[in-house]
Parts: C-alpha cells; structure tokens; sequence
C-alpha cells in the first residue's frame, strides 16, 4: 500500500458517510433538533408580532384560537373545606396559532438546512462520483448525411487523380 493511500477501512467508512441515507437522516435529525431555538425565537420575535400587525393588539400565532363548540363540564371546587361542584360552560377551541406558528419554524428549518446542508452535500456529491458519460451517440439522419458526404469527398478524389 503506497503511503499516500487511505486504509481500507477509511474508505469503507467513507463510502457510508457518503450513502444518501446518511445524509437523510443526519439532515432530519439537524430539522429536529439544532435550529429549534434559533426558529422559536424567529417566530416569536419576528413572525408573531407582524401577524399581530393584522390582528389587532397582542395577537401572536399563540392566540389565533376560534370557538368551534361549548360543553358543559362538570368542576369540583373547595370553598370553606366543602367541595363544591359546578356546571359551566367550556368553549371547545381550534387552536391555528400551533399550527401557523409550527409550520412557519418548519419552513424555515427546513429551508436553511436544504440551502446549507443538502445543496452543498448534493454538488460535492455530483464533483466526487462525476463519471464520465460516453458522448451521446450521433442522430441517425446525422450519421447518414455524414456517410454520405464521406462517399461523395471519397468520389471527387478519385476523380481528381485521374
């Protein structure tokens, strides 16, 4: 083994860091975990305040809230060391702040680890394994013009010699 080259084993580990499943799972697991402060506080700071522009006062992605439906609910309380039970009216909410405020830190999650993560891993992916393609083959209507021509230069030298 020349003194240059790498050990088998690195090229082993090489060829698995580089398997697209790898890199999958290390950029969901980047989505998961890593830039969750860093797009909680973006949505927090940034997002919720414009979207409280449109809303009125102090209307964040935490309190776009609808009613959709009250139930009654049964609520056992103590006054003066007796429990108490009451009935009252409990709206049923659809919560779309979560899921505007989820999704908005999704896409940017996911829009900063596709332009810094997979973009660069797919070019210098494509720079390693670039194998070189063969030329496309000629057309055959090319491929025939060309024959042609050949026969006809072939013709007009045979002619020139004589």
């Amino acid at each position: 083994m020349p003194p240059f080259a790498s050990p088998p084993v690195l090229d082993e580990f090489k060829k698995f860091v580089l398997k697209g499943n790898v890199v999958s799972l290390s950029t969901g697991v980047i989505i998961g975990s890593a830039f969750n402060n860093i797009v909680t506080a973006f949505t927090k700071g940034i997002v919720e305040p414009v979207l409280a522009i449109f809303g009125g006062n102090d209307l964040g992605t935490s309190h776009l809230k609808f009613k959709i439906w009250e139930r009654m609910t049964t609520i056992t309380e103590k006054v003066n060391g007796k429990e108490v039970k009451t009935e009252k009216l409990v709206p049923v909410l659809l919560d779309i702040g979560s899921i505007v405020g989820a999704t908005v830190g999704f896409m940017i999650t996911a829009m900063i680890v596709f332009f810094l993560i997979v973009k660069p891993t797919n070019k210098l992916l494509d720079l390693m394994l670039k194998k070189e393609q063969p030329p496309a083959a000629m057309p055959p209507d090319v491929a025939l013009l060309t024959e042609i021509r050949d026969m006809m230069k072939r013709q007009e030298e045979g002619r020139m010699k004589i």
